[in-house]
């Protein structure tokens, strides 16, 4: 088996979008995505409000378009999801995604709009860790994914509940209908369980991560942003998770999510098996921690605590929209306008790369 390669560059605000072309060339995009298919973006909106080391970044599209169309990909895509406290709509306006959507032509889809995407019933031809017993009545998944191409843009981030996010994560909002809370307890053999899906359900499969801005602390959402100015690429979703782990100062086979997909020869979590093709990464360890905040705090109690035995009680009963309210209510009402906000104003006045976003259009 060929070893898996991960390509890695330094970058700056007046070079990225030249040095994403790069980056997919040392990646090997063109021999692992067929130009012949249709070829999804899949961008990552963790949290609607702009809050930078969150969500997909627009140079991080805007690069990936341009590059993907200079290679002669010509029927480029975008699949938005939604979450039950997350507003697709509201976060590609404010994270400025959406003008660029439009700028280049690419074609809108929302995984929750029966007028455009159905659900259909799916058997996996891999043995699934979770996904069969979570979904005992059967596994659905969007009909619009099927022999496509599905390209990943993910942020380089810390995860209360993974320890690390980045690719294999990103699939859990395209391929999950709205009941993905059901997964929560198990959510590391639910994220090797869809990767095994998505490699027997798409024509191609990469994924391009931005360290250009990175986040520690509590996330998806509430954490601290750090200028660490690098780009990653792969077709390996494994491996790429693994290196994004490394340099955040994780052993990547700790992680539970990447040691079961390594296992299972999804792909590669072992560092010293993984081509690393740019930046030499083997001093990087910014030693981040992911901690807690109230929200994954009581996710832990109900999860992976005392209540773990009784949680359908919780999370399959209406019973479940009293935790959905505390959570948008805690995020929305009471982190953002206190900590949040004052948080990316600040960064953004001393970041280059704040300066950046701040020069992207609205609409």
């Amino acid at each position: 088996m060929s070893k898996s390669v991960v390509s890695v560059i330094r970058t700056n605000p007046r070079a990225v979008l030249n040095d994403i072309k790069q980056l997919l060339v040392n990646a090997g995009l063109q021999e692992a995505v067929p130009k012949t298919k249709t070829t999804i973006l899949k961008d990552n909106i963790s949290w609607h409000f702009p809050y930078l080391s969150a969500n997909t970044t627009p140079w991080q599209l805007e690069g990936t378009i341009q590059a993907l169309k200079e290679f002669g990909y010509h029927d480029i895509t975008t699949v938005h999801n939604c979450t039950v406290v997350t507003n697709a709509q509201k976060g590609q306006q404010l994270n400025k995604l959406a003008p660029l959507y439009k700028k280049y032509g690419i074609k809108e889809f929302e995984n929750f709009n029966p007028e455009q995407i159905k659900w259909i019933d799916y058997e996996p031809k891999a043995k699934m860790l979770a996904l069969s017993k979570i979904y005992p009545k059967g596994i659905k998944l969007p009909d619009y994914f099927f022999g496509k191409n599905i390209i990943h843009l993910p942020t380089m981030k810390t995860h209360i509940y993974t320890t690390t996010t980045g690719a294999m994560k990103n699939a859990f909002g395209g391929l999950l209908a709205k009941k993905r809370h059901y997964t929560h307890s198990v959510i590391h053999e639910t994220l090797v369980d869809l990767l095994a899906i998505q490699k027997e359900i798409h024509t191609g499969l990469f994924a391009i991560m931005d360290g250009t801005i990175s986040g520690s602390g509590p996330g998806p959402r509430t954490m601290h942003p750090h200028d660490t100015h690098l780009l990653l690429a792969s077709s390996d979703q494994v491996a790429i998770d693994a290196v994004a782990a490394k340099m955040m100062g994780f052993d990547p086979m700790s992680l539970k999510y990447i040691r079961l997909a390594h296992e299972r020869e999804l792909g590669c979590g072992e560092i010293n098996d993984i081509e690393i093709i740019g930046e030499d990464i083997s001093e990087i360890s910014w030693n981040y921690k992911v901690g807690n905040n109230v929200a994954s705090l009581v996710g832990d109690f109900m999860w992976f605590g005392p209540f773990r035995p009784i949680q359908k009680l919780f999370f399959h009963t209406p019973l479940v929209n009293l935790f959905v309210f505390g959570s948008y209510f805690y995020h929305d009402f009471f982190w953002w306008p206190l900590k949040g906000k004052p948080r990316q104003k600040k960064f953004r006045q001393n970041s280059p790369w704040g300066q950046l976003f701040e020069s992207y259009p609205s609409d």
